[in-house]
């Protein structure tokens, strides 16, 4: 899930690049047209098709439509990574009150240090994004958390399959919107000079990112809660700000750095790589005390003490 984690950090630029000469609509059309064709190879997933159509919608035609538009509208890669994994928190949400899966006090630990993390990046690139684009990449997370939650619900066994079959939801909408939004003459103009970084970043996007990552994405969530597998999408913000300064020039500052420590923590936090001193621990040692220090005949004060001891 870390590499996956990796994959999508870096796709942030990698879109912004291939986005240069292309509406953004459109742009992301084409990338689920390459995906979908991949249903001509893959077997379509046993659940019914209005569970894939939900999963295409949130996830595809949802998230990266809204995604696409706020990087035209000038978010950095950088900025979006962070506003769209604000899908953890939803997904968390949105899973423990339709799927009532109740998230462990580490996930909710986690997935606190990784909100704060958030907003600590955030304020550091305060300004750095118009309003509208913030609005539009927060609609793209939340899209993302109710796909998540539907993937966990349709329990899939095959992720790619998963993956390939929702994604042929998504082209003809955003197809449409973009000949609404954009005009046929912008359409026209961005199909042929789509240009060789357009191309590459199409490849990107639709091989690694959608196909591989996805694949991998989906069927964790059909195995596993949704609270296991979320938090480690937290990384990739992380990947996205240092391929940014990297590549862009985006040098992140001290608010940047501190939040994506934050961000790691969280994720470590909330798979249970770092965590408390167990209860138990604390049990066995607080009750050896006691057991030193009780008389040998029982008092009417020392009872209690017993009583709440054993409990």
């Amino acid at each position: 899930m870390a590499l996956v984690a990796a994959l999508w950090g870096f796709n942030f630029v990698v879109i912004d690049w291939g986005m240069t000469t292309v509406p953004p609509l459109l742009f992301a059309a084409i990338r689920f047209s390459v995906v979908s064709l991949a249903c001509f190879f893959v077997k379509r997933p046993p659940v019914p098709f209005r569970t894939v159509a939900a999963v295409g919608a949130f996830m595809s035609l949802g998230q990266f439509g809204f995604l696409y538009l706020a990087l035209h509208l000038g978010m950095g890669p950088g900025l979006a990574a962070l506003v769209l994994n604000s899908q953890a928190v939803f997904t968390i949400v949105i899973a423990s009150l339709v799927l009532r899966e109740r998230p462990s006090r580490a996930q909710v630990t986690g997935i606190g240090l990784g909100v704060i993390g958030l907003f600590v990046v955030a304020f550091g690139m305060g300004g750095h994004a118009p309003l509208a684009a913030l609005g539009l990449c927060l609609l793209a997370g939340l899209s993302w958390g109710a796909g998540n939650v539907v993937s966990r619900a349709s329990h899939a066994p095959g992720g790619l399959a998963l993956t390939v079959w929702s994604a042929t939801v998504a082209p003809v909408p955003l197809l449409a919107l973009s000949l609404l939004i954009d005009g046929p003459a912008a359409v026209g103009h961005g199909l042929t000079h789509l240009g060789w970084n357009g191309v590459l970043s199409t490849v990107y996007t639709a091989g690694l990112c959608s196909l591989v990552g996805y694949a991998v994405f989906n069927r964790l969530l059909s195995r596993y809660p949704s609270g296991n597998v979320v938090p480690w999408v937290l990384l990739a913000p992380v990947v996205a700000l240092a391929s940014s300064w990297a590549l862009l020039g985006e040098a992140p500052g001290p608010a940047e750095l501190v939040g994506a420590a934050l961000l790691v923590v969280g994720v470590l936090a909330a798979q249970g790589i770092i965590r408390r001193p167990s209860a138990e621990g604390k049990d066995q040692n607080h009750n050896q005390l006691p057991e030193r220090t009780l008389p040998s005949a029982p008092t009417a004060d020392s009872t209690p003490v017993a009583g709440s001891l054993s409990g």
